[in-house]
Formats: C-alpha cells, structure tokens, sequence
C-alpha cells in the first residue's frame, strides 16, 4: 500500500475557473461518483465486546477530534453503546463534548498510570445517551515520559480498554496529531485505524510515514491490526486542487477510501462551541448525514 509522497498533483492554471468559491460543484466530483446508497444496519441482540478503533494522523487539523465525536454519536443513533477516549493533552475531543476536563481531579492520565484506577472510575457521561467518554487534560503529556520506564509500555491502554470492553460495542480513540508513545499505545490496543485526511497536498504525503508506522505496529505488537479506511475531510468539490487530491488518495488506496466524504461546512465550528455533536445540534444538515452514513459504512466492516 504505497504512495508517492513526492507526487504533487497538477497545480490549476488560473484559466480554471471552477476554483472559484462562487462556482457550482464540478459534475466530475470524483467523490461523488463513488457514492450509493447505504443499507441501514440490523438491531443489535446484546451489547459487547467493543470494536476499538484508534482515530489517527500524525497531522494536526484535519478533523480528527470532529470526526471521533460525530462518529460516535451517529453509531449511537444506531443503538450501539460508545466509549470516546480523549487521548490527546490537549483535550480537544472533552471540549468538544462539553466535558470541562481541567476541573476534573481525574482523567485518562489516571487510568494510565494509578494502579488501582480504572477506566470505569474516569470516564463520564455526555449529554447524548449512550455515549461515554474518557476524558484529558495537560496531565497527560506528563504520560509520555513516565511510561518509558514502563514493562510492556506499549499496551497499557489495551490493559485499561479490558476492563471496559464487554459495556460498549465501539471504543473510539482519539489520537494526538503525533507519532509519539500514546499514539503507539493506542495502535497496538485498536483493532483498527480511522485516518481523516484532509484533502490538502500536505496531508497526502504524511499518510505513507502513518501508514509505514501503522506497518511496524501490525508486526511487532499488534497482528490484528489493520486501517478500517480513509475518511476524507474538509473536502470541497469546487476546487480542483480537492478532487485531484482525493483522487490521489483512491488511486493509491482503493477501497480503503470510505465512499462517505466530509465537507466543509461552518456547522463544525459551531458545534464544537455548543459542546454538542451536529447529529443533535444541526440533526437535518448535511454534515448530520455524512456521519450518519460513515457509521453504516463502519458497522458494515
């Protein structure tokens, strides 16, 4: 699965007019050309053992935390149970939810490093039913150090995860924008890696080093791991500079590419500033939908 991170894709002359932000979708969205209709998934008769999915890229602002929440919540819309761990120091994904993480005396952190603390003992409620979450503060970049002079450094979030896996059917870790120790916990615990790829160049060519990471894990600590898919984010279908990227993306990974593609749209921002996921707080925009179609293609794996 290798891809040219020195293949820029074509630069668009300035006779390319549908560049413009006031030009009409291209009717060769290549994004939308891979779209069908999505079946509804089937009932659940009985809850767990989770399925945990790390939701990584070592590239910051590409909608990682964004997609973890409303991902999350769609699966809920479904009837699963969701556990959301914040495993990032800077608490993007807690404050996305509302969750004030800097006034908890307890986090993640915790849960990593205090023996007789557990996940169960941390995690909180969220004001969608069915949907927990694991939260973080600063104290977790102390994690990193301390856990070197760990035994078996690299799984102690798995260990943490047991305790919890029969409550949930989906477990969604939020990754920090590195490649770091946690990021490495988090991939030797997963049973599959979500990587949201902005479709921008430079988020194309940091998808081999994740993947080439992603690799090493699989062989070393973590046999049963593999990418669940590619979300592609931020995606505009006016610019060609987003199609071509995306169709990079396709030509390299195939049906790794998960045919539900996220827009931009200003409902995000405003979410993360309500404490609320768009499924609840715009349920009818086409944002809402997306997700909703990403958690069928999910449970569909």
């Amino acid at each position: 699965m290798a891809i040219r991170a020195d293949a820029a894709p074509a630069v668009a002359r300035p006779h390319d007019t549908d560049v413009e932000m006031g030009a009409a979708p291209s009717r060769l969205d290549p994004a939308r050309a891979r779209q069908h209709r999505l079946p509804d998934p089937p009932p659940l008769e009985r809850h767990g053992p989770a399925r945990i999915i790390a939701m990584c890229n070592q590239k910051g602002g590409v909608g990682k935390t964004t997609s973890t929440i409303n991902l999350g919540a769609a699966l809920v819309e479904f009837g699963r149970r969701v556990l959301l761990v914040d495993l990032d120091p800077q608490g993007a994904l807690s404050v996305g939810l509302g969750v004030p993480a800097q006034q908890l005396e307890r986090t993640v952190y915790n849960a990593l490093m205090e023996r007789r603390t557990t996940l169960a003992d941390v995690r909180v409620p969220t004001d969608v039913a069915g949907l927990d979450l694991v939260p973080s503060n600063i104290d977790l970049s102390a994690a990193e150090v301390q856990l070197v002079s760990e035994v078996a450094r690299e799984q102690t979030l798995m260990r943490c995860l047991d305790s919890v896996r029969e409550e949930y059917d989906y477990i969604l870790v939020d990754c920090q924008p590195s490649l770091g120790l946690l990021t490495v916990n988090a991939l030797t615990a997963a049973h599959g890696v979500m990587i949201p790829l902005e479709c921008e160049f430079f988020s194309l060519r940091g998808v081999a080093l994740l993947v080439d990471t992603i690799d090493k894990v699989k062989e070393r600590l973590n046999p049963q791991l593999e990418i669940s898919g590619i979300l592609a984010t931020m995606y505009d279908s006016r610019t060609v500079h987003c199609r071509e990227v995306f169709s990079r993306v396709v030509e390299a990974f195939g049906d790794t590419v998960f045919q539900t593609v996220i827009h931009r749209t200003v409902r995000f921002p405003e979410t993360t500033v309500a404490g609320q996921p768009i499924t609840t707080w715009a349920p009818t925009s086409s944002g809402a939908s997306a997700y909703r179609d990403l958690a069928k293609e999910v449970l569909s794996l």
